[in-house]
């Protein structure tokens, strides 16, 4: 043996000489002396045999052997050759968790989950079981994490993350698929009630707040909940199906659960299927804007109006735009429909002034996706100088959900733009989360009464107080009131009375295109017999 040799193992050359590496208790396992000697005995030889080895110190180390000992006869002839691979094979490990696990939170990842669904599958076909599938998303986590910072979020995502592997079984996998987004897969159900069970238990324990930095965070997840084999048989299928079932959750308002059903099947492919078409509505011209004028109430002078998108396909007609317009939030494609709109709506109200037609208002509805991801301030006031439009002649409408999301943000914009001369509406008002309060940080031009409030007057004693609520709170707060979707003369009425300022609404005219806009805008006035 050479110096090397005694290097690593930390014994003088005097003490080894004539012992077996098993009498020095240089073999971790000693059952790996009887499989080399069935090596020795098949071929003579060891060809990059990896052998787990015992230093002096007690540390144990990964060695990679070579050998080539015996010659046919039986008589010693060979070479024995010994390469620490201790550090390598550490790197392997380390390369081939982070392939499986995500390393922020130490969970297996997307691609380790898929391999344990799919092993899950095929011992329940084996055993007649059932398996669920949950797919969790955190509610309202981008407003903690943008509002506390990434390192907050980031200890956020990992106290969930041990929240969740507390509450599993053995057996069971909790995954994380990015972002906010978990997997819980339940392997071995006798029945599907015990899958309710855990998914309740999940949303229990999140009424309990989380405890990061000495701060606490309440922090509530939508759960979408798929099962095998009733909702699919395969691993794409049931993620798909419990995503779907998720989102159902986020629509009914979170930090609820829902279970996939046929009808959500059906949901999504409708979705995907707008999606794909709305994806080459833009290039095809298939949008189109209307503008439907706003009228003060007592004088009858249209005051502006508001620009609303329309959708009509060859194949699937004329889509509504509450059910287009979600789509396009959800994937992203409210971004370039919305640059079209706002660009569109601003080259038609600079070509009715230069046409000669009063002064008129353009109102444009803001995303929570457009306002958040991009730089508002730099994109109104690019679109306003590339076509012209006086700041003055364009109003921006926010709705309280999007102020939710980032009120030190929206102040910033909303203040930035008001001062070059842009106007700002809180659409919806009263069907949003956001506290009063934000109308004090918010220097906003009015506010809209929303038409679920407006149609029930006369007949709804709540929705009338509601009604002269925001009226009452407006004005206090010297903002205009708008009351949208009004349709009868009681309607009309009952906000004249009670002090609203303009009305928008089928009583007066549904959205009509430019051109009718147009002819409309040149009388300036609503007729007084239709309006009293």
């Amino acid at each position: 043996m050479n110096d090397a040799f005694c290097v690593l193992f930390g014994f003088s050359r005097e003490e080894l000489v004539g012992r077996t590496m098993l009498e020095m208790g240089l073999l971790a396992d000693p059952e790996a002396r009887a499989a080399i000697g069935d090596r020795f005995r098949a071929d003579r030889r060891l060809r990059d045999y990896e052998l787990q080895v015992r230093l002096r110190s007690g540390e144990l180390r990964n060695v990679l052997v070579n050998a080539e000992i015996m010659d046919i006869i039986g008589q010693p002839r060979g070479l024995v050759t010994i390469n620490d691979i201790t550090d390598r094979k550490r790197y392997e490990a380390r390369i081939e968790y982070l392939a499986n696990h995500d390393e922020l939170t130490g969970l297996p990842n997307r691609a380790l989950i898929r391999d344990r669904i799919q092993q899950a599958l095929a011992q329940a076909r084996r055993s007649g079981t059932q398996l669920a599938l949950m797919f969790l998303d955190l509610d309202r986590f981008k407003v903690i994490n943008d509002g506390y910072g990434h390192p907050f979020g980031d200890a956020l995502l990992k106290e969930t993350a041990c929240r969740l592997g507390n509450l599993m079984r053995e057996g069971d996998t909790v995954a994380r698929l990015g972002g906010d987004e978990f997997l819980v897969l339940l392997p071995n159900l006798r029945r599907s009630a015990d899958a309710y069970v855990v998914a309740q238990k999940i949303l229990d324990s999140f009424e309990r707040p989380l405890r990061i930095e000495s701060q606490e965070a309440h922090v509530k997840t939508s759960i979408g909940v798929a099962l095998f084999p009733q909702d699919g048989q395969d691993v794409d299928t049931l993620i798909m199906n419990a995503d779907v079932a998720m989102y159902r959750s986020k629509e009914l308002g979170g930090s609820v659960y829902q279970f996939h059903n046929t009808e959500m099947g059906r949901e999504n492919l409708r979705r995907v299927k707008l999606e794909k078409h709305l994806r080459v509505a833009l290039a095809r011209r298939e949008l189109a804007l209307r503008y439907q004028p706003k009228v003060d109430i007592i004088s009858g002078r249209i005051t502006g109006c508001e620009a609303l998108v329309g959708w009509s396909n060859a194949e699937l007609g004329a889509v509504p735009a509450a059910q287009f317009i979600p789509v396009a939030e959800e994937s992203g494609l409210i971004v370039p429909i919305g640059d079209w709109v706002l660009h569109t709506a601003c080259s038609q109200n600079k070509a009715w002034q230069d046409a000669g037609l009063p002064p008129t208002t353009v109102a444009v509805n803001l995303s929570a996706r457009q306002f958040l991801h991009q730089d508002v301030v730099a994109w109104v006031m690019d679109t306003l100088a590339r076509t012209g439009l006086a700041p003055d002649m364009l109003e921006l409408e926010l709705t309280e959900s999007l102020i939710a999301e980032d009120p030190d943000k929206v102040a910033a914009t909303i203040k930035q733009l008001r001062a070059a001369g842009v106007k700002f509406s809180i659409d919806d008002f009263g069907t949003g989360y956001s506290s009063l309060s934000y109308l004090k940080r918010f220097p906003v031009d009015s506010l809209k009464i929303d038409q679920s409030f407006v149609k029930n007057v006369g007949s709804e004693p709540d929705d009338e107080a509601i009604s002269l609520a925001v009226i009452s709170l407006a004005h206090s707060l010297r903002l205009r009131v708008i009351a949208e979707g009004v349709e009868t003369a009681q309607q009309c009425d009952f906000l004249r009375v009670h002090g609203c300022d303009e009305i928008q609404g089928y009583y007066f005219s549904r959205p009509l295109p430019a051109e009718e806009f147009a002819a409309v805008a040149c009388i300036g006035k609503l007729s007084a017999s239709v309006l009293l």
